[in-house]
């Protein structure tokens, strides 16, 4: 039996190939060094940051000193502490030797008042390239880590999908790491950052992870990025679409026309393929008032609309101060990524426990990463790969792109 999907990957692959050697070679030249800014943390109250060699700390006017291998910062008022001694500035920025720099992050807790303070347990540590800085804001301050691009692909792709898997797949999914920094950064001008190291945006560890196979990956597809019209795209993934990829409007009500649902029968293999989920009744309440929604006791909730790929796209929640229509990713997001994994799913019974069965996980626009996995394994190239999840795009090498054009609503 063959797909069409099949067929028009077969088709993809006819048309790349030389397309494909032809950036290859462009990729390999050298290009202008660029960097990323990375949020890692907001509202942090402290920080440990280590190097192998004396750091270098500059203020927000420029002026620097040589510190100790390990520095101890504090948010303090009017500027920081550093291991204990006041520096009046807004902001700094640390550098190390060669090796980087490596952070421990406290574990938090919060105040009544919503204030962040250290819970004194040692906490989360990553291991960075480049330098860092730290903005305050307001009892605590910003954690951005500025890094060379690719060094900041190489942080992605192993927190995103597993070493082990295909060569080509960990190309494409470097290729859309790439292409999604450089997409947000060409809109983050006002921002200080230009991407979260969370799933927020894509998440980012540093150089936990990174192996010979993803440094192969990032290097023999550096500087190539996915481009429409010239510009590089909104390149969303996700993990599982369990059927067709979703058209971006029925998720975030915005349309780039690259991010259409492509038939997506590759990832049988997942184990989010399919699930069965529960959450408590008054959690849902709960979080759905924090999120600004008016609702009281909720009696019932069924699905009102579904998107072309067969996902919620609405619901209806009848309860004791009337109607509330919310769309299916509001949801997911009011009970949490992780319990309901997709909107892909029914409402199977409503008590004190709401209890769904569903199939896929992730928002399912662009490309589907356990897709990519098969159509890798199955003898498909990267750019083919990401020309079928991306309809109508190109690759190309980033130097030469130009600004993307905000999404119409």
């Amino acid at each position: 039996m063959d797909f069409s999907p099949v067929k028009q990957l077969r088709g993809l692959v006819y048309r790349t190939i030389v397309a494909g050697a032809c950036l290859l070679s462009l990729s390999s030249g050298a290009e202008a060094a660029q960097s990323i800014r990375v949020l890692l943390s907001t509202d942090l109250p402290q920080l440990e940051i280590r190097a192998d060699s004396p750091l270098w700390v500059t203020d927000a006017k420029g002026r620097g000193q040589a510190l100790g291998a390990s520095v101890q910062v504090a948010a303090a008022e009017g500027g920081f502490l550093l291991n204990g001694a006041r520096m009046q500035t807004d902001q700094l920025t640390l550098q190390g030797g060669e090796q980087g720099l490596t952070l421990t992050f406290p574990r938090l807790s919060r105040k009544p008042n919503g204030a962040a303070v250290s819970s004194g347990d040692s906490g989360t540590e990553i291991s960075v390239s480049g330098v860092v800085h730290l903005v305050r804001r307001g009892k605590g301050f910003l954690v951005i880590n500025r890094v060379d691009v690719e060094e900041y692909v190489k942080g992605v792709v192993p927190a995103e999908v597993s070493s082990t898997w295909h060569p080509e797949m960990l190309k494409a999914q470097a290729v859309a790491a790439r292409t999604y920094a450089l997409y947000q950064q060409m809109l983050s001008a006002t921002r200080e950052f230009d991407v979260a190291a969370t799933v927020q945006d894509q998440v980012y560890r540093g150089r936990q992870g990174v192996d010979a196979g993803i440094l192969r990956a990032v290097e023999e597809t550096r500087g190539l990025v996915v481009t429409y019209q010239g510009a590089p795209i909104y390149a969303a993934f996700s993990s599982t679409a369990a059927g067709l990829t979703e058209d971006a409007i029925n998720v975030w009500s915005k349309d780039y026309p690259y991010l259409k649902g492509v038939e997506c029968p590759f990832d049988l293999m997942s184990p989010y393929y399919q699930w069965r989920s529960s959450f408590k009744l008054d959690t849902l309440e709960q979080n759905l008032r924090q999120q600004g929604f008016s609702v009281g006791t909720i009696a019932t909730m069924t699905s009102l609309s579904f998107s072309r790929g067969g996902r919620v796209a609405k619901l209806r929640i009848l309860h004791s101060g009337g109607e509330l229509v919310i769309r299916g990713e509001e949801l997911r997001k009011a009970v949490g990524y992780t319990i309901i994994p997709s909107t892909q799913f029914a409402i199977e019974s409503i008590g004190r426990d709401v209890v769904l069965s569903g199939f896929g996980a992730g928002h399912a626009v662009g490309m589907c990463q356990w897709g990519a996995k098969e159509l890798a394994e199955l003898g498909y190239p990267f750019s083919t790969i990401l020309q079928y999840y991306y309809p109508g795009t190109e690759l190309q090498n980033m130097m030469l792109t130009k600004a993307p054009t905000p999404p119409s609503f």
